[in-house]
């Protein structure tokens, strides 16, 4: 596989700012883990996106996920969801990026 490009979303950036230093270890390491493998999380159905993944995150506190995106041979991380609303503002989140994933 050739290499990947990582970027997170400033969208991503500011709400990562908000999160405890054990939260942000696992976005992290999960990082990581995309950059060996990034199709190896769970696939998620988007209407504007082919290849949109969630990973699921667990601190203390709430679940959440982090959605990020394939775009030829750049890994998009682009925002955090809270796991209590399912999927539901998917789409939501991804008009606020659209600028930055084009």
């Amino acid at each position: 596989m050739k290499d990947l490009i990582i970027k997170p979303t400033k969208f991503l950036i500011e709400q990562v700012k908000k999160l405890d230093n054990k939260t942000k270890k696992i976005i992290y390491d999960k990082k990581e883990l995309i950059k060996i493998n990034p199709f190896r999380y769970k696939k998620v159905h988007s209407k504007n996106y082919n290849h949109v993944f969630s990973i699921r995150l667990s601190s203390e506190r709430e679940a959440k996920r982090l959605i990020y995106v394939i775009i030829r041979d750049i890994v998009f991380l682009c925002f955090i969801l809270d796991r209590s609303k399912g999927y539901k503002d998917l789409e939501k989140y991804f008009k606020k990026i659209e600028k930055e994933l084009n």
